[in-house]
C-alpha cells in the first residue's frame, strides 16, 4: 500500500547531516583525483597516494559516523532484510517504511557496495608494489606473494569494480531523476528533502558538527601514524 501526500503535507526536513554530506562530495572528488592520476602517471602518482590516504581517513570516519551520526546517516536506518527489499522491488510501502526519505533498500545496496569495495581498494593499496617506482607504505609488512596479489587487485580487478559502481551509481541518479522524478542530488547538497511531518529530522546542530569535525580529525592522524610505520 502506498500513502500519497500533497505538496501541501510536505515540509523540509533535514535529511543528510553537513558531516555527511560533506563526506560524500570529499569522497567522490577524492576518487576522480586517484583516477586521473594513477592514468596520469609520474610526479601525479604522489597526490595518488596522498588521495589513498585521504580515502581512508574518510572511510574511517563513514564507518564511526555511521553509529553516531545523523538518524538518518546511521547504518541502522537504511540496512534492510531481505524481505523489505523484496516488498520494495514490488512496490509495497507500508506505514513506516520512510524509502523517500534516506536511502532506499536499492540504494543501501549501492552505498555498502561502494564503501566496500573502497575500503578494500585503498586497504589493497597500503601494500601493492609495482617494482617500478611505486610501492605502498605498508608493503615492508607483508610477503612478495601478498604484495603480488595486493597489487593484482589494486590495479585491475578491484579498479574495474569501482568504475562500474560507480557507473551503476550515476545510472541511478538519472534514472530517478528521469523516471520517477526524484532529485536525489540536490539534498545532498543542501541536506533538507520535502517530506511529511511525520518524519524524524537528523540532528544536525553545532555540537554534532564539532562532533564530526574531532571524529574526523582523530582518522586524519590515525591513517598518518599508519603510514609512518612504514618510514
Amino acid at each position: 500500500m502506498t500513502t500519497l501526500h500533497s505538496a501541501t503535507d510536505l515540509r523540509p526536513v533535514r535529511v543528510w547531516d553537513l558531516p555527511t554530506r560533506i563526506f560524500h562530495w570529499s569522497l567522490a572528488l577524492l576518487v576522480i583525483t586517484s583516477v586521473v592520476t594513477v592514468n596520469v602517471g609520474g610526479n601525479a602518482m604522489t597526490w595518488h597516494f596522498r588521495a589513498g590516504y585521504a580515502v581512508i581517513a574518510l572511510l574511517g570516519f563513514r564507518l564511526v559516523w555511521g553509529l553516531i551520526g545523523g538518524r538518518w546517516s546511521r547504518f541502522a536506518s537504511f540496512i534492510y532484510a531481505p524481505g523489505t527489499v523484496l516488498r520494495y522491488l514490488r512496490g509495497e510501502h507500508r506505514p513506516g517504511d520512510h524509502f523517500e526519505v534516506g536511502h532506499n533498500p536499492l540504494g543501501s545496496l549501492s552505498v555498502f557496495g561502494l564503501l566496500a569495495v573502497l575500503l578494500l581498494q585503498v586497504s589493497t593499496g597500503l601494500f601493492a608494489d609495482d617494482e617500478i617506482a611505486n610501492s605502498g607504505p605498508l608493503v615492508r609488512f607483508v610477503s612478495g606473494d601478498t604484495s603480488s596479489l595486493a597489487t593484482q587487485w589494486h590495479a585491475d580487478i578491484g579498479a574495474v569494480i569501482i568504475y562500474v559502481l560507480v557507473g551503476l551509481h550515476l545510472a541511478a541518479i538519472v534514472f530517478y531523476r528521469w523516471r520517477k522524478r526524484l532529485d536525489l542530488v540536490t539534498p545532498m547538497l543542501k541536506g533538507d528533502k520535502l517530506l511529511p511531518p511525520q518524519v524524524p529530522p537528523s540532528v544536525d546542530s553545532p555540537a554534532r558538527r564539532l562532533l564530526a569535525a574531532a571524529l574526523l580529525l582523530a582518522c586524519g592522524v590515525a591513517v598518518a601514524w599508519m603510514v609512518s610505520l612504514g618510514a
